[in-house]
């Protein structure tokens, strides 16, 4: 890279590192730190939470699925049918119980519907699964910026790592969520940026060849994922999807925490409006580039050579490397950095505040009584500790194949399905039986292990649906077994009705939308 590149890169990470350190300079307790003190508002929050499903895989590998991965296409925005469904059932379901009985972590409700034990499990779960998950993204994120700017993987990991944990040890979930709207706003320029430049080098071409028809195919209903090894048919990607999203929004604390940040529960479902309606489009501009990289792969025989032996994920950094011209490529690599320092952040701050109330607290009960300023300073040295913890995991296995890097990656849809059954039979049930909500857990999670080890041809997208469906049946069979009428007992709160209006119109809209893609396409 030229120097000006590595200058637009600099300013950058100077700007987050300064905010951060103002942001902290006004935090007087732990409620500051972990929640931003209450009064964030939901398009702070809303861009948050789409700020944080974003990694630099999102601007490289969405492209590289829909341009040359093998089986891949847009097929893959099929995944974005479930987002607006996922949104309903937190809106009605979930959010309220969070803001009602949890202060800083959504395992705090789980204590009070159930017992302590529920709750330290379900905490632990998230802290083994999380920690491991975002080790693995800063990896993948590293291998891409490190091609990018042409240094080496372990030093890219240090480099992203090292400035994640400098921003969000001192400035909290505050300045966490401000960077992410930063990040959000520069990798979304950066795509349009990319998307103008391939427009320039096909001098506005855009025809397809015969061998690159198959990729435009959006809808897939040929299979059904159960026994034909096809992750990405329609079916599996919009009920695995739906369940997967539920549990990634609604009960994983590096999201849901977001959503105790705001000062009222109305603002709270605004920003997961926000965020529905803002991540389709941001994943639609990722998809231009993917169709306009495929158009370019054809027609460039010179740099498919380049690129056709190696992984897919390496497409874009190269195509950075060799076509962005200095400036440009200093904007786009910021682009990355941002995409990935996004996914660091937010974990290790929800990492710290998990151990601290649902573990540090409850074993060492005299910590409540410290001083507001020491138990900062302890927030911060859990997120430091926390920090270097992933950059450590992504060190370690930065030499492994790529195989073992989706492999660990596969872990989350293990528990999706089982931890947001565990959430659900606290709301939707009467059920206090604490064996049976844990013991339906561990049979839902061996479950699913027994479905990736046992049984290749099922889409990993249905473990979020079948670990669901096993984790509530139980405990409801159990109860029904032993008294002899059931359980279920459903209350709708009528007032969020707009809502699902909002959220199932936004639903039909992307299906006519990718729908009028598909044709438009082929056609």
């Amino acid at each position: 890279m030229a120097l000006f590149d590595w200058l637009i890169i600099l300013i950058y990470i100077l700007i987050i590192i300064s905010l951060s350190f103002f942001v902290g300079k006004k935090q007087n307790n732990q409620e500051d730190y972990y929640l931003g003190g209450k009064r964030l508002k939901y398009w702070q929050v809303g861009g948050s939470l789409v700020a944080n499903q974003i990694s630099a895989i999102s601007l490289v590998g969405v492209p590289a699925f829909i341009a040359i991965k093998k089986n891949g296409g847009l097929k893959w925005l099929q995944y974005e049918i479930a987002v607006p469904l996922a949104m309903i059932f937190i809106i009605f379901f979930l959010l309220p119980v969070y803001r009602k009985y949890s202060k800083l972590t959504i395992y705090e409700y789980l204590e009070k519907r159930f017992n302590q034990n529920v709750r330290i499990i379900m905490s632990g779960i998230f802290l083994v699964s999380r920690s491991l998950a975002t080790g693995v993204a800063l990896l993948a994120t590293s291998y891409v910026t490190a091609i990018a700017i042409n240094i080496d993987i372990k030093a890219t990991i240090l480099l992203i790592g090292i400035i994640s944990i400098i921003y969000t040890s001192l400035g909290g979930i505050k300045a966490d969520i401000y960077s992410d709207i930063i990040q959000l706003i520069i990798l979304w320029i950066s795509s349009f940026v990319t998307i103008f430049i391939l427009f320039k080098l096909l001098n506005g071409s855009l025809e397809f060849t015969q061998a690159t028809q198959f990729r435009l195919k959006i809808y897939d209903f040929s299979s059904t994922g159960f026994n034909d090894s096809n992750s990405f048919s329609f079916l599996p990607m919009l009920i695995g999807g739906l369940f997967l999203y539920i549990s990634y929004y609604g009960c994983d604390q590096s999201q849901s925490q977001r959503l105790l940040t705001t000062k009222t529960e109305k603002e709270a479902k605004r920003a997961l409006l926000l965020n529905s309606f803002l991540r389709f489009p941001l994943v639609l501009t990722y998809s231009a580039v993917g169709i306009l990289i495929l158009i370019f792969i054809s027609k460039n025989s010179f740099f498919f050579q380049k690129i056709k032996d190696l992984p897919p994920d390496y497409l874009m950094p190269m195509f950075f490397k060799e076509y962005l011209p200095a400036g440009i490529l200093g904007l786009v690599v910021s682009g990355v950095f941002a995409a990935s320092m996004s996914s660091l952040d937010s974990a290790i701050n929800s990492l710290s505040a998990s151990l601290w109330d649902d573990m540090l607290i409850k074993i060492k009960p005299g910590l409540r009584k410290l001083s507001d300023k020491k138990k900062i300073l302890l927030s911060r040295i859990i997120t430091i500790i926390w920090g270097f913890f992933t950059i450590g995991f992504a060190i370690v296995i930065s030499n492994s194949s790529e195989t073992v890097v989706e492999i660990v990656n596969k872990i989350g849809s293990v528990f999706y399905g089982p931890i947001a059954a565990v959430f659900t039979l606290g709301i939707f049930t009467k059920i206090k039986n604490n064996k049976s909500i844990i013991f339906s857990l561990s049979a839902s999670v061996s479950l699913n292990i027994i479905l990736w080890l046992f049984f290749k041809k099922l889409s990993w997208l249905w473990w979020n649906a079948l670990g669901f469906s096993t984790g509530f049946m139980i405990p409801v069979l159990i109860y029904f077994i032993n008294k002899k009428h059931n359980p279920i007992e459903i209350q709708i709160n009528k007032s969020n009705h707009h809502y699902f209006i909002k959220l199932f119109l936004w639903f039909l809209i992307i299906l006519i939308i990718l729908y009028l893609i598909q044709i438009n396409l082929f056609n």
